[in-house]
């Protein structure tokens, strides 16, 4: 690498926050903080563009970019919010997102019609993309240097200096830079998280699991080689969303970037995520000989694949899991990834990436101005990236101990998707109202919660998935069999007042494919209003009901 042109000692370049990772973290936080006026250096020990995974946005992660935009006037964060400003602003090489797919597959059959799962996430929640993270990643990187960022690429940092001021951080170059507080934005290789021993050893986490993952080009649609009849197929395409092969401990995605009018992209995103101890990692097979010897044992993903060819090497790696002592220090913040992962499934690690750049940006802003660094300030974006990873933990889990067995895994599928309506609802009340009259106090009362990490923060709902989490352990263990423990979580479901019984997460037997059309939303808010438990919800719903007729009173697009 090419250093730079140093001659004597180096001169200390100062600022107010200094970034390490220029991801959509990093990116993203920097642009926010230098709009805003910080002081801001953004460095990464790579370069753009570049292979990056976490492709798929969910409707939480909308609202949550809703709200960064309208709280820290970037506009550019809406160039995410919806399918056609994605491919208008960053170019038409993404997909769209309309569904999570779940299908079951055993060992050397077809899999059975019957045991198959969706969501289709209703559009008047969001119009969600699948994101080509090589373009994204470089758009926003560009966004942070438009907005001031002093940005560097092919930029290691050798040291970092912390003492009651700040932390000095030097470069392999011989740069130096002086900065009030650090943002590391890395990701696993976090140079923090080396420097104060941070990991866990081993993690905190229940879920084990290791990936396989690359890019396919002619990867076919799983409509066109599926042998299930018209009449046991969901009411939209496999193809129009993230599709997820579900094996026993393990899974298959597909992602494709082609699924959209006017994408210029064939390519698809492929991995399989499995159970290291169910799959030990083969020293006797390239990744991929080892992926070929996974399709071959399950022939209808493998039909998917039939003349696909792999366009990128392949990303094979150990146990996923990696967790950190503390996530927040004097002047420093282990971000999202470089603080903890755990895995794909469910596509969240997006969504929580941006609720923790809301809680750390605010702090900094405000730390920036009150010259207050200290560290309970920033104590609730650790009890954010904490509860964040450890909720996903007990869901994730649960659901891979699920997958063997479909009625378990159709209840488990009920938990995550029946409270994610309710939780994105409640961010959309607070941006809309936010976005009406400017009070700052309607985002933060968000962070108002005894369960900071939660989509749904409410008792109600983290008994149901406490109560998940421990069934499946015990139908892991061989305590309960499947369909008992099935039984014991859709008794809880059934009996749960705050549960929305419109969508049809409540019916086991009619309702696999979950696909709330207009009327169906429309009869969900008149629940909301009217035969929801008293509450939350149904403040909400009122909320959103007033807020509409104000936009339009207004002259606004009701929201």
């Amino acid at each position: 690498m090419a250093k730079g042109p140093v001659t004597g000692p180096a001169q200390v370049q100062h600022c107010d926050v200094f970034i390490l990772g220029s991801g959509l973290a990093g990116s993203v936080s920097g642009a926010i903080l230098a709009r805003q006026g910080a002081k801001v250096v953004l460095v990464d020990a790579g370069q753009h563009p570049r292979f990056a995974v976490g492709e798929s946005m969910t409707p939480q992660l909308i609202e949550w970019l809703h709200i960064l935009k309208s709280r820290f006037d970037v506009p550019e964060i809406g160039h995410l919010l919806n399918v056609k400003a994605v491919a208008d602003h960053l170019g038409p090489h993404h997909g769209k997102k309309q569904s999570f797919g779940f299908i079951k597959h055993d060992a050397g059959k077809e899999p059975d019609p019957r045991e198959a799962t969706m969501f289709v996430i209703p559009k008047v929640l969001t119009d969600a993309s699948h994101l080509f993270r090589q373009d994204s990643d470089q758009y926003y990187f560009n966004v942070a240097a438009k907005y001031g960022c002093l940005t560097r690429q092919n930029w290691l940092a050798t040291d970092l200096d912390f003492d009651d001021d700040g932390v000095t951080v030097t470069g392999r170059n011989g740069e130096v830079f002086r900065a009030k507080y650090l943002i590391d934005a890395s990701g696993f290789r976090s140079p923090l998280a080396q420097k104060f021993s941070l990991r866990e050893q081993p993690t905190r986490f229940k879920h084990h699991a290791r990936s396989m993952f690359t890019h396919y080009i002619g990867v076919k649609p799983f409509d066109e080689v599926s042998h299930h009849p018209v009449s046991l197929r969901p009411p939209a395409p496999w193809h129009g969303g993230t599709l997820h092969h579900l094996i026993e401990r393990g899974w298959f995605w597909i992602i494709p970037f082609d699924n959209v009018k006017g994408s210029k992209n064939p390519m698809c995103s492929v991995g399989l995520t499995m159970d290291e101890r169910t799959y030990p990692k083969p020293k006797d097979l390239t990744p991929e000989e080892e992926w070929r010897s996974f399709l071959d044992r399950y022939p209808a993903v493998k039909r998917q694949f039939v003349g696909a060819k792999r366009v990128r090497e392949w990303v094979s790696t150990d146990r996923l899991q990696y967790s950190s002592s503390r996530s927040i220090g004097p002047r420093w913040c282990l971000m999202s990834h470089a603080a903890g992962f755990l895995d794909p499934l469910y596509s969240r690690g997006l969504s929580n990436t941006f609720e923790v750049v809301y809680a750390l940006c605010t702090r900094i802003l405000q730390s920036v101005k009150d010259d207050d660094w200290s560290l309970e300030r920033f104590a609730y974006v650790e009890q954010l990236e904490r509860g964040l990873l450890q909720y996903n933990d007990d869901l994730v889990n649960a659901s891979y101990i699920a997958f063997s067995h479909f009625r378990l895994w159709n209840a488990v599928f009920r938990v995550w998707g029946g409270f994610l309506t309710p939780g994105v609802m409640r961010l959309h009340r607070a941006r809309v109202d936010y976005e009406l009259d400017g009070d700052e106090q309607h985002l933060k009362d968000l962070e108002n919660t005894p369960y900071p990490g939660l989509w749904w923060p409410h008792e109600e709902f983290k008994k149901i998935l406490e109560l998940t989490a421990e069934t499946c352990e015990k139908y892991e263990v061989g305590e309960l069999d499947g369909d008992t423990a099935a039984d014991t979580i859709f008794a809880a479901l059934r009996s749960c007042e705050g549960l929305n019984p419109v969508f049809g997460w409540k019916d086991e037997e009619s309702t696999r494919f979950v696909y709330p059309t207009t009327a169906m939303v429309a009869k969900f808010m008149n629940w909301s209003l009217r035969k929801a438990p008293a509450g939350e919800m149904r403040e909400i719903a009122r909320s959103l009901v007033t807020s509409s007729l104000r936009s339009a009173l207004k002259g606004r697009k009701p929201l």
